[in-house]
């Protein structure tokens, strides 16, 4: 059974891990001298194949929601497993960047060489800036803002 507490951790760390996460990403983008729009075209194009890296400014929308869709799929995952372990809540500081860690292996040795056939860029700024988005701002995240609402009030 959900109850609001999970609702609302899964909508708070949903909203935060995304945006921190796409955030960095339009950033490092204008870094490394592209643009957030063809970032964006970029991820549309992992479901809707390789047009979509040309389909323009809806593109990039529909690579936003696509975006926000596979990070409601990792916060539930972990809001979900944190309801059924305990450490999960008592422990976000450890729990929340490993699982930002496990992210990071799945889509960049898993899911991006199957779709792109790409593997991770170990330069050392672009591993430094992926393995940070993906621990801090996403893992951490998650992690916190589910312990928060997932936390037993105290009895008293």
């Amino acid at each position: 059974m959900t109850n609001s507490r999970t609702i609302s951790a899964i909508l708070w760390a949903w909203l935060t891990a995304g945006t921190l996460d796409i955030a960095d990403a339009a950033i490092w983008s204008i870094y490394k001298g592209g643009s957030p729009v063809d970032m964006l075209r970029y991820v549309a194009s992992g479901p809707f194949g390789d047009g979509a890296k040309d389909g323009g400014p809806p593109m990039a929308l529909v690579g936003l929601g696509v975006h926000f869709a596979i990070m409601l799929v990792m916060v539930a995952t972990y809001v979900f497993a944190a309801r059924r372990l305990p450490i999960l809540v008592r422990r976000p500081w450890i729990f929340g960047p490993l699982y930002g860690l496990g992210l990071y292996c799945v889509m960049f040795l898993i899911v991006r060489p199957l779709r792109f056939g790409t593997w991770p860029n170990l330069a050392p700024d672009s591993l430094t800036n992926q393995l940070t988005a993906h621990i801090v701002l996403v893992g951490l995240s998650i992690g916190l803002i589910a312990a928060h609402f997932l936390r037993k009030p105290a009895d008293g």
